[in-house]
């Protein structure tokens, strides 16, 4: 090996170090220090997160917001000017549901990070996430690329239409007659699906009363689950905005624990409430209800501190809901908060028509190009609802034309800029598995397993 050789060996050893304490230390700061995950469930975590690179990226926000937040971007818009962002988008957090109205719908469907910031950290992880997938898919890197820009440019075009008063962000929303490609396609078949296909799933009608199945996700609650969670009900009743329904529609008919969702919630406390919904035979007109315990949104140890925000939403609960709310045309009518224990909840309805879009169904370049243009459309809806226009909300202004100003009149100029970024990033998020993998390989038998990081990292 020559001398220069193996300055550049050596080189590459010291950075690969210094990241993985550095991983270490942002782990074990979130995981363990802020979550207080115990250690079954953090390797419980850690073992969804092993699956691919994506999914350790949707598991690794606190990574991200820690990298992003310490990089130049000339895009930014100005910290009292800031925009109510999602907090975690990425593609997984889009898919189809049914709205207030009845109507089914392609949107956003996860707010548990909503925060005020920077629009751009918003459009920079789902950036990020789309090389990734890309990825997955076996596209080449100008093809990850291509659909990064092809996001962004839609996302650009969008904002400035609604900066315009060209279209309404109030009123903008996709469903089967505007959507194109592969998401057409799945609200056209989930529009064949029966409102008890999901209640058919889960529950099962048994000695005149229908109740939850017991499964590997789904447990009976111990006794004071039960009474903790019957005792807040009330209060929760309280938080429904427009209440369309009688108290007896809200009666509790069952209740149970709900195991295996997501992967940067593990660890909080998720249960599914089964309600009356009406009187129907057989209780086929039930309702599925979902209670997920919240905390302080990742962003939020990230972004410039927003005393208002805080006055307005301290209960994480209510500002998950308010963000939905605000970001939606027309948000889920069972939405509401509660408190158990000190601890914050929100409530929504475990919609029947509830579905992602699967990779297997973007059978080409086109099909993602015309799925990643909608996302964009979609972002720039959120970005521009949740502000002066929204009862609700907490900004004074439209965001829609703070962030259309930043961008700029160079479309291409803004978009080359977040496309170059973010397959640079992606490439990090590679390497950071391959040394998250390293790390986990390299723990102990179970036995004897120390939790990961516990040894000797770098202070943040």
């Amino acid at each position: 090996m020559g001398m220069t050789s193996a300055i550049t060996e050596g080189v590459q050893q010291t950075r690969a170090k210094l990241r993985k304490e550095l991983l270490h230390s942002v782990f074990n700061e979130f995981d363990g220090t802020l979550m207080k995950l115990e250690e079954s469930k953090r390797m419980e975590k850690y073992r969804k997160m092993s699956q691919s690179a994506f999914s350790f990226y949707r598991g690794s926000a606190y990574l991200f917001y820690f990298d992003a937040t310490r990089q130049y971007f000339p895009y930014h818009t100005s910290a009292d000017r800031p925009t109510w962002i999602q907090g975690d988008l990425h593609f997984e957090n889009f898919g189809a549901f049914r709205n207030e109205s009845g109507q089914i719908v392609y949107d956003v469907n996860d707010f548990d990070e909503g925060y005020v910031g920077s629009y751009l950290y918003d459009l920079l992880r789902m950036s990020v996430s789309i090389a990734l997938v890309g990825r997955q898919l076996g596209y080449s890197r100008e093809e990850q690329i291509q659909s990064v820009s092809d996001y962004v440019r839609a996302y650009y075009k969008q904002m400035h239409r609604f900066s315009a008063g060209k279209d309404d962000p109030g009123a903008f929303s996709v469903d089967q007659h505007s959507a194109k490609g592969p998401v057409k396609k799945l609200l056209r078949k989930l529009e064949k699906r029966k409102q008890q296909h999901f209640l058919e799933k889960v529950t099962a009608f048994m000695q005149s009363e229908r109740v939850f199945l017991e499964t590997t996700e789904l447990v009976v609650p111990t006794n004071e689950e039960q009474a903790s969670l019957e005792k807040a009900w009330p209060l929760y009743l309280n938080t429904v905005e427009d209440r369309k329904h009688s108290e007896e529609h809200y009666s509790i008919k069952d209740i149970a624990v709900k195991h295996g969702s997501g992967t940067a919630s593990i660890g909080l406390d998720r249960f599914y409430v089964l309600i009356e919904g009406g009187m129907e035979k057989e209780g086929t007109d039930d309702t599925v209800l979902e209670v997920k315990e919240v905390r302080v949104p990742v962003p939020a140890y990230f972004m410039p501190y927003s005393e208002s925000f805080w006055q307005s939403f301290g209960h994480q609960g209510k500002r998950v809901t308010a963000t939905q709310q605000a970001m939606h045309h027309e948000a889920d009518e069972y939405l509401g908060f509660l408190t158990i224990d000190d601890r914050h909840f929100y409530v929504r309805e475990r919609s029947p028509y509830k579905k992602r879009l699967k990779l297997e169904n973007i059978e080409s370049t086109d099909d993602m190009k015309q799925v990643v243009a909608l996302m964009g459309r979609l972002t720039a809806k959120m970005h521009a609802r949740a502000d002066a226009d929204v009862a609700a909300g907490i900004l004074s202004y439209h965001s829609e034309h703070e962030i259309a100003r930043v961008m700029g009149p160079d479309r291409d100029a803004f978009c080359h800029h977040i496309t170059q970024w973010s397959a640079a990033y992606a490439d990090q998020v590679e390497a950071d598995y391959e040394l998250f993998l390293e790390w986990i390989g390299s723990q102990q038998p179970e036995t004897e397993q120390k939790m990961p990081g516990e040894e000797q990292a770098v202070q943040l």
